[in-house]
């Protein structure tokens, strides 16, 4: 390990648990941006502007310091229409039901973000989602149990989510949930952070 201190730019619960799994100090700095897609912004372009700019706002804070900025950012995406934070029962039984039987592409975007000089590197994890076919009933079955309502493509992967699924396309398990922890270890490598 190097003299660098972590941030993680995020106030993810679920983002935070993942990085303690490296078991590396590091504090949370939550990154107060505009989330919106621009006009006939594609998922992949949105996904690597949004964890980019959370990146270089939060080092804003840090500048001339030693502190390595970790930023994440997913954006899920049906048949190329972003699926958002459903944020109610509705919306997610909604997005759930036109998921259904269907594939579903997860573009996970990571940024670490040196701020003593500003260099950065930049990944994306693609993580490709099979869902069942879904009836109405196992729809609200689950998201009573759930209620992954924060969570892009409404499901909690991590847990019930899963029966959700015929398959998973992935580099990553991690990234699903939303920090590709894989590309995380050879991003620090490459920033001089040993993780083992």
């Amino acid at each position: 390990m190097t003299d660098f201190q972590l941030i993680l730019a995020s106030s993810s619960p679920y983002r935070k648990a993942l990085l303690n799994k490296l078991q590396l100090p590091f504090r949370c700095h939550s990154p107060d941006i505009d989330e919106q897609p621009l006009v006939g912004e594609p998922p992949s372009q949105l996904t690597k502007r949004l964890t980019i700019t959370k990146a270089a706002v939060v080092a804003e804070s840090y500048e001339n310091t030693n502190h390595l900025i970790i930023s994440s950012d997913q954006v899920a995406s049906l048949n190329g229409k972003i699926l958002d934070k459903p944020g109610n029962f509705q919306n997610a039984q909604q997005q759930l039901k036109a998921s259904s039987g269907n594939r579903v592409i997860f573009y996970t975007g990571l940024c670490i973000w040196n701020s003593a000089n500003g260099h950065h590197l930049y990944e994306v994890s693609q993580t490709q989602v099979l869902f069942r076919k879904l009836t109405d009933q196992a729809i609200d079955h689950y998201l009573q149990a759930d209620q992954p309502f924060d969570c892009a493509g409404s499901f909690k992967c991590e847990s019930l989510g899963i029966a959700l699924f015929s398959k998973l396309e992935t580099d990553d398990p991690n990234s699903l949930v939303g920090l590709p922890l894989i590309k995380l270890v050879s991003l620090l490598e490459e920033m001089g952070v040993k993780v083992l």
